[in-house]
């Protein structure tokens, strides 16, 4: 990468295999960590930052002897985390005060890691949607806004 990138060079690339991946033709494998360092002009680290961003959000895993790859899972709900994980309030029927699912639970119900199931819960702290007491778990506060059907 020629210019430098405030949000993190490892960030940047990160995006571009996001889209790749959850393009209308995903990859059935990521190029090697080696083919990426070249593409990109990045060391190694970086190129392994950037996969680890994807992996703990869920999108890839590492196939021993065989790099990276796209995860296929069951599901065909390619949404964003945090918009599967605020359904839950209106899918579980949750009212303001109502506690929210653990993020044990919510590993489990959406197949994700822990790391992305925290981003995608502080996302929704950040939005007004939940609220965090410590030693007591997260509370719903608010109800989110239907969303428009296309």
């Amino acid at each position: 990468m020629s210019e430098a990138s405030p949000r993190g060079t490892y960030l940047v690339i990160a995006e571009r295999l996001r889209a790749e991946i959850e393009g209308d033709n995903p990859p059935e494998a990521l190029p090697s960590e080696s083919a990426l360092m070249e593409t990109h002009g990045v060391s190694r680290t970086t190129v392994r930052r950037a996969l680890k961003v994807l992996a703990t959000d869920g999108l890839i895993e590492s196939a021993p002897g065989a790099g990276w790859r796209p995860l296929r899972g069951g599901s065909s709900d390619r949404r964003p985390l945090v918009e599967r994980i605020t359904e839950v309030i209106v899918e579980d029927a949750l009212p303001v005060g109502a506690p929210f699912p653990s993020e044990a639970r919510l590993c489990e119900r959406f197949s994700a890691s822990r790391g992305a199931v925290r981003r995608a819960l502080a996302l929704m702290e950040g939005r007004g949607l939940l609220h965090t007491v410590h030693g007591k778990g997260r509370t719903v506060s608010a109800l989110p806004s239907p969303s428009p059907n296309p």
